[in-house]
């Protein structure tokens, strides 16, 4: 795919990794940009691993397989590095974003000698006191579109709160903490990424 981007999600079950995928690809299809959003289908009980993808680009998208050679891959559950090889075909110019409370150093060991960019995002810390609940779909979607680049924060968090004020129109409540949930895992990955910038200075 030619100056698009390809995202490969891992999540169980009933944590809203597919959700965040489609969520997503509306999104970015709301800035005028050409999207798929998909997951790949398998026994999809609570708990069980899944995956799901996302295309993104300026352009047409004429390719319909699944995602193997990845730009950016989210771990929404960090206990599928034990089971699952996420970095499997990611770039080496690409990222990976894990939902953990561990520092980068603590879980390279588990990525199989990737040598690309890994970012770590509390995203059941920011849920949970953004929503008072664990549901880190929404944090770890603002941190692909922060740490990807592939919609300007604003324009994110605008199209966003319309597509959350339609999903959740029964249960308007949660907006808001949805909305903070993004916000903040802005927040933290911008200051993340300036670190990084800085060190590499």
């Amino acid at each position: 795919m030619n100056n698009g981007l390809e995202i490969r999600w891992h999540g169980r079950g009933g944590q809203g990794a597919k959700t965040a995928a489609l969520l997503l690809a509306d999104a970015a299809f709301k800035t005028g940009q050409y999207v798929q959003g998909f997951p790949e289908y398998g026994p999809e009980r609570m708990g069980a691993p899944i995956t799901a993808y996302n295309r993104i680009g300026k352009e047409p998208i004429r390719v319909h397989s699944n995602i193997y050679h990845p730009d950016l891959v989210m771990v929404v559950d960090e206990t599928l590095l034990y089971s699952v090889d996420v970095a499997a075909g990611l770039k080496e110019d690409g990222a990976m974003i894990i939902n953990t409370p561990k520092t980068r150093k603590e879980i390279l060991p588990l990525l199989n000698g990737y040598k690309g960019s890994v970012y770590t995002v509390d995203a059941r810390r920011i849920s949970e006191e953004t929503l008072g609940k664990n549901f880190p779909n929404s944090p770890m979607l603002a941190a692909a579109v922060a740490v990807s680049g592939v919609m300007e924060r604003e324009a994110f968090l605008k199209e966003m709160q319309g597509l959350y004020e339609h999903k959740f129109a029964k249960k308007p409540e949660v907006v808001a903490g949805n909305m903070q949930a993004l916000s903040k895992t802005f927040e933290v990955m911008e200051e993340v990424l300036k670190q990084e910038i800085r060190k590499s200075a």
